[in-house]
């Protein structure tokens, strides 16, 4: 990485690259890491792990140059706080667990922003749905949380309809809420909502291929022929 940003010999894209340029692309590999998982390809999965830590060396090296850090500190900030995060498998500490986890963690908020409360500190950057699980499931450790999957499930019926009574300037918002509401129901349903998501796509993609090769003349069908090329689509066994 020093050789390809090496301001005279160094490849022309990766010298100008910065934290901000570099940013998409390491969620991107995050996500590519994800699919390989979800798809059980290992082999796949070993590259894609690689092109996840090529953003970790990325970064480093831009912070290397700029005085702050280097991919040394970075491994030595992980190690010290996983330690930190285990004191029963590194300290003194008799019992552990995600509860001793979660109360370091809430320490390490505060001394760093100040901030204690219970919803602090979760990443602004997290895709929406995700972000919104994280933030029930913090609401939920301090008690703020229904007692069973009924409760969200009814909050869903309420929510649509005031969807659906919303005016205009309004519909945003409660789209918003109902989306909401149905994330915190698939968290009492124990589903990861985010990967339940990327499913149903997946399931759309594959299904609308499918009425694609089904007619060369696919974009003259009628709504009604569509319609009824999806239930052949649906019926018909998934790859």
């Amino acid at each position: 990485m020093a050789r390809l940003r090496d301001p005279e010999r160094g490849c022309e894209w990766d010298r100008v690259q910065t934290f901000e340029t570099i940013a998409p692309y390491t969620i991107e590999e995050a996500y590519e890491v994800a699919d390989a998982i979800a798809r059980g390809d290992m082999t796949d999965l070993k590259d894609e792990l690689g092109d996840l830590l090529l953003q970790v060396v990325f970064h480093s090296r831009i912070a290397e140059e700029a005085g702050l850090f280097d991919l040394g500190d970075v491994v030595d900030a992980i190690s010290d706080k996983m330690e930190r995060r285990h004191p029963h498998i590194f300290g003194d500490a008799e019992v552990g667990g995600h509860h001793l986890w979660e109360q370091v963690k809430a320490a390490e908020r505060r001394e760093k922003t100040g901030q204690g409360g219970a919803l602090a500190g979760v990443a602004l950057g997290l895709p929406a749905l995700a972000r919104a699980e994280k933030l029930q499931k913090r609401a939920a450790r301090v008690g703020f949380d229904w007692p069973d999957a009924a409760g969200p499930r009814a909050k869903i019926d309420e929510e649509l309809a005031e969807v659906e009574a919303a005016s205009d300037a309004d519909r945003m918002e409660e789209v918003g809420d109902l989306l909401f509401s149905v994330v915190n129901w698939a968290r009492h349903l124990g589903i990861d909502p985010e990967a339940a998501l990327r499913a149903a796509n997946a399931k759309f993609e594959r299904r609308f291929a499918a009425m694609e090769a089904e007619d060369a003349n696919f974009g003259d069908r009628t709504l009604a022929e569509l319609e009824e090329a999806w239930v052949r689509a649906k019926i018909s066994p998934l790859p």
